[in-house]
């Protein structure tokens, strides 16, 4: 009987969770561990950020999905990894033994980076509900006495697509409000040019969203570094194609969403050997881990933590042997990840269920 411990419970873990119960034989044990009660779809966070849904529209409380089918679930954090022993200690002090790891924590926010950024400082988030609601309660007393909005992402983000689309919302919720001529809106982000999205582009993704941001009169700084922020005001360098510094920016703002630097969870960071500098799991072409250059034949990783690739599929033929690992393909069935854009095929039929709404109609405001 072989023990597959799933550490997040996201994007990437719940679907990898009722996916492996399903693949596997019922004499191995496959167990889901996160930081909450609930599987929180993270994509909908600009949504809550803006009024236009609450928390408990967009979360599902796991235990009774994931106990029917099978899964144990511990809602607890994971404090350190043993690696060489194949144990996991909890926050409550707990161990968990298991044979095989997936890593599925997402990434850590990194706003201590920037001096001034986050919740604690003077911007605001949607990378995680509580983030999403907080904004939401700025933002309604930003509505009362409106002025300048600057969205974007510092140095060191991954993930794009998020900002893009808040500014979009934002845009659609103050037109709605008809009060956007009062709110000058500027793009500031650390991607060489608009619609970069981290990837190198996507298509004619530049021209694209170029065109759509000055549809909606928002201003943009590109290959910009933020410094710093403080009450009202960020300072931003640009940089030129060499990354030599080119043009210092002081953007004022009464209100100010920024999407941080990611790295890897503490957790996952301190063990010796399985990430890069950042944090971020050192993986193969299947998302297994590589330890040295060489395999570490039990630990896999998904989602933001390293990055996509079929997890799924590599444990059941490690585990039930029903295919040769060389003919392994990839098929990233669950389109896991936090990817604007991968919505609700992200979300098994089996959460859906159970009540969750995951509309993603452009400026709609339904609540």
């Amino acid at each position: 009987m072989a023990h597959v411990a799933i550490i997040g419970a996201g994007i990437a873990g719940v679907p990898c969770a009722f996916e492996l119960r399903k693949r596997l034989g019922r004499q191995h044990r496959v167990t889901l561990l996160g930081s909450s009660g609930y599987f929180e779809f993270t994509p909908s966070n600009p949504w809550i950020a803006v009024g236009w849904r609450r928390c408990e529209q967009t979360r599902v409380s796991l235990r009774d999905p994931l106990e029917s089918k099978g899964i144990e679930w511990i809602p607890e954090n994971v404090e350190t990894i043993d690696a060489p022993r194949s144990r996991l200690t909890l926050r409550t002090g707990q161990t968990l033994l298991y044979d095989y790891l997936v890593i599925a924590t997402g990434p850590k926010l990194a706003f201590e980076e920037v001096p001034g950024l986050g919740p604690s400082g003077f911007t605001y988030s949607v990378c995680t509900q509580d983030h999403a609601a907080e904004a939401w309660e700025k933002y309604r007393a930003f509505l009362q006495d409106p002025g300048p909005i600057v969205i974007g992402a510092a140095a060191g983000a991954s993930c794009f697509g998020p900002a893009y689309e808040f500014a979009m919302i934002v845009d659609a919720d103050l037109r709605q409000r008809k009060i956007r001529d009062r709110v000058p809106m500027t793009f500031v982000t650390s991607e060489p040019y608009i619609g970069h999205m981290g990837l190198g582009g996507v298509g004619d993704s530049k021209g694209l969203m170029e065109s759509e941001l000055r549809q909606r009169h928002i201003k943009w700084v590109t290959n910009t570094k933020i410094t710093g922020v403080s009450a009202g005001s960020m300072t931003a360098v640009e940089h030129d194609e060499e990354g030599r510094p080119k043009k210092e920016h002081q953007i004022p703002f009464k209100f100010a969403m920024v999407l941080p630097a990611f790295k890897g969870v503490d957790a996952v960071a301190n063990v010796p050997g399985l990430c890069n500098p950042r944090g971020f799991v050192l993986i193969d072409e299947v998302s297994q881990h590589l330890f040295g250059g060489r395999l570490r034949r039990n630990t896999t990783c998904g989602g933001d933590a390293g990055s996509d690739g079929s997890t799924e599929d590599w444990l059941h033929d490690r585990i039930d042997g029903e295919r040769d690992l060389r003919e392994h393909r990839l098929r990233d069935r669950w389109q896991t990840g936090d990817r604007a854009g991968h919505m609700e095929r992200g979300v098994p039929r089996r959460l859906r269920r159970h009540g969750c709404r995951f509309r993603r109609l452009a400026g709609d405001p339904a609540a």
